[in-house]
């Protein structure tokens, strides 16, 4: 009887009998302009190749893609190859279908992507208008309230729930704040979040390991509630919340969103044990985004990961290029087809939310982490490379080739490993 109910712990769904790979010719995905990369593609289930099967597949300059072709594989393989004369990802996406399912690989071959440049210009202003928002946001006292979380805690993790003001009275960011329970001074790593609505349980992990770690939602909601909650706003009031006032710098949603992020760091060195030395901020996806925003706007930032940053490189679509997530105008013709698209309010306002532009602001005091995978469709390794290139501080670079737009458990351990390092709790 004991094993019959242990048994349902261990019985889990994961992966797939049928997989469909796109493998280049070179270990490291990397060729230089004007290269050939040969790609062979193989379906397989059970790890044997199979047979009479129909696949699609599109190939050509990602989100650009110019070559797209159904066939039948006899054997189960395919052969394909592309080649690029400028720098930029050559994307081979593949869909095979099998027993009424359809079943997804693809590979995006890298042509001299460290020569990669970004085209979003910096307005003249951008450094003053992120000043001055601060500074008016700061014109509000925190006015921060703390709940202790009893069943999060743990013998060496006090865990909390915090909030604290944004930008104007009422306007509150909250969080997950961890502190290490023995007495001391800490370095702090403030955890920015990903597009989305959704509860948070805070790094207890980083903080055991002596860190203070503060995880913030970005909605001015708590991030205690039931997913319900959560749910219902994301298809309500904040439903694509990432396109509101983005006709106006002053309108757009992430103008609190960003100094909420700032004041989460006026948060850490007035109301924790912070060292005042080591301060980090690390976040994926949207959270990358943030990431690059914090580090280029604080210079208390000591160090910085941003992983599969969003948000980079948004007017790159104006010249058929891949851009960064949310593509605000891969899909807006009428943008594309002015003849002049900068006297557009969405293309100006775009420039003061656009990660490269606050990437060019970090400095050599600041050291950086950049991961990613070439496979992302949601941000283009284009983007993600042109802004790692942007950057003149100390930086690293470490791709996941063969990530979408997730990660790896070897890229989770070695970004936690990377932050722990840089914040000097671990050689």
């Amino acid at each position: 009887m004991c094993l019959l109910v242990a048994l349902p712990q261990y019985a889990q769904i994961r992966g797939n009998s049928i997989v469909v790979t796109v493998e280049p010719d070179h270990q490291d995905w990397h060729y230089r302009v004007g290269e050939t990369a040969k790609f062979t593609v193989e379906v397989r289930r059970s790890g044997t190749l199979v047979n009479n099967v129909s696949v699609e597949y599109a190939a050509g300059p990602e989100m650009y893609q110019d070559v797209k072709k159904t066939v039948t594989l006899k054997d189960g393989t395919l052969k394909l190859q592309g080649k690029m004369t400028t720098p930029g990802f050559y994307r081979v996406d593949v869909k095979a279908s099998v027993g009424g399912k359809e079943y997804r690989g693809a590979c995006a071959a890298a042509f001299s992507p460290e020569q990669l440049k970004p085209s979003t210009v910096m307005p003249a202003d951008f450094k003053s208008f992120w000043e001055n928002a601060i500074k008016e946001a700061r014109y509000t006292d925190l006015d921060p309230t703390k709940r202790l979380l009893p069943e999060r805690c743990t013998k060496d993790v006090n865990v909390y729930e915090v909030s604290f003001h944004s930008n104007r009275w009422g306007s509150r960011i909250y969080g997950i704040l961890c502190e290490p329970v023995k007495e001391g001074k800490y370095p702090a790593l403030l955890r920015v979040p990903g597009a989305g609505v959704r509860p948070y349980a805070g790094d207890v992990w980083t903080a055991a390991q002596g860190v203070i770690t503060l995880e913030v939602g970005i909605h001015g909601v708590p991030v205690t509630m039931e997913q319900k909650v959560y749910d219902n706003l994301a298809a309500g009031a904040l439903n694509c919340y990432w396109n509101y006032g983005m006709d106006n710098r002053d309108m757009s949603y992430y103008k609190r969103v960003v100094t909420g992020c700032i004041r989460a760091l006026d948060y850490i060195e007035q109301y924790t044990a912070w060292n005042g030395k080591e301060m980090g901020v690390t976040g994926s996806s949207q959270g990358g985004f943030l990431t690059l925003a914090v580090a280029g706007l604080d210079k208390r930032i000591t160090c910085y990961a941003p992983v599969h940053a969003a948000m980079c490189d948004h007017t790159n679509s104006l010249k058929n290029k891949a851009c960064g997530w949310p593509h605000y105008f891969y899909y807006n013709e009428a943008v594309k087809k002015m003849k002049n698209p900068d006297e557009n309010p969405q293309v100006v306002t775009s420039r003061y939310y656009d990660g490269v532009n606050f990437a060019r602001l970090i400095t050599d005091q600041q050291k950086g982490w950049f991961s990613f995978g070439y496979c992302d469709d949601v941000v283009p390794p284009t983007t993600t490379w042109s802004t790692y290139n942007i950057v003149t501080g100390p930086k690293e670079i470490s791709p996941y080739q063969a990530t979408w737009h997730f990660w790896f458990q070897e890229q989770w351990d070695e970004w936690e490993n990377w932050l722990l390092k840089q914040l000097g709790v671990r050689k």
